[in-house]
């Protein structure tokens, strides 16, 4: 048996649409997954060019930081096996240090997990399912510029492990996976600027980026019976960056 085969199981991606997210669902997809994905915009907005490949995937526009959206959306399949919520949004130039901001970027990167949770944990429990949430290494230090980014970042983490304890004795495991800089839209800022990058890959100890792909591997890993007694976790998967 392989266990990294998901064949007959449904995968839903919030914020699969691009970037890490988008990585994960087709990971799941060439793993026999019925794979499903939630983004923010219309489904021909996305270019396989910028990231995003829906080839395969069932896509719905849902904006996840309205929790009444959340709510009424339509579930993609008549049951769930695995939620992963890979949503996420970041503002530069200070827009975090003001409130309309920080607001924006806590209720995308937080408030928006634990809405997309409730709404399938029954489903999630009917089938003993799995939750994947992606928050990133800045859970763990200061993010220069972004104060809502670490603060909601952290929230994430220290939301898997308590749901990955409430929900334990009901048979969903509740995990996560935190990046370190991978090249997606939201790091072009640095990933774009030669100076920037060059800065960051020397902070790295195997001196690369990571991608979509290697987060991918976590998460299919956390989600498969391999890790059938991890729950409440958050792998750190940043190439060495935190040490």
């Amino acid at each position: 048996m392989n266990d990294l085969d998901f064949t007959g199981k449904t995968v839903l991606v919030v914020g699969g649409s691009s970037g890490i997210g988008n990585g994960v669902a087709q990971a799941f997809r060439a793993r026999g997954a019925t794979v499903a994905v939630w983004g923010t915009r219309d489904q021909g907005d996305y270019r396989k060019e910028d990231g995003s490949d829906l080839t395969g995937l069932t896509y719905a526009r849902v904006d996840v930081s309205d929790s009444v959206a959340v709510a009424a959306a339509p579930a993609p399949f008549d049951s769930l096996d695995i939620l992963v919520l890979a949503q996420g949004t970041v503002l530069y130039r200070r827009g975090e240090f003001e409130m309309d901001g920080f607001r924006k970027v806590v209720g995308v990167n937080l408030d928006s997990l634990m809405a997309c949770a409730m709404r399938f944990a029954p489903d999630l429990k009917a089938s003993g399912g799995n939750v994947v949430t992606i928050s990133s290494t800045a859970a763990y230090h200061a993010a220069r510029g972004n104060p809502a980014y670490a603060a909601s970042k952290a929230g994430a983490v220290a939301l898997t492990a308590t749901l990955g304890q409430a929900w334990a004795t009901d048979g969903v495991r509740v995990n996560g996976v935190a990046p370190g800089l991978v090249a997606t839209k939201l790091t072009r800022v640095t990933t774009e600027n030669p100076d920037r990058l060059a800065a960051s890959l020397k902070g790295i100890p195997m001196h690369r980026l990571g991608t979509p792909a290697d987060m991918a591997g976590a998460v299919l890993f956390l989600a498969s019976p391999l890790a059938s007694y991890i729950t409440g976790q958050t792998l750190i998967v940043d190439g060495g960056l935190t040490l």
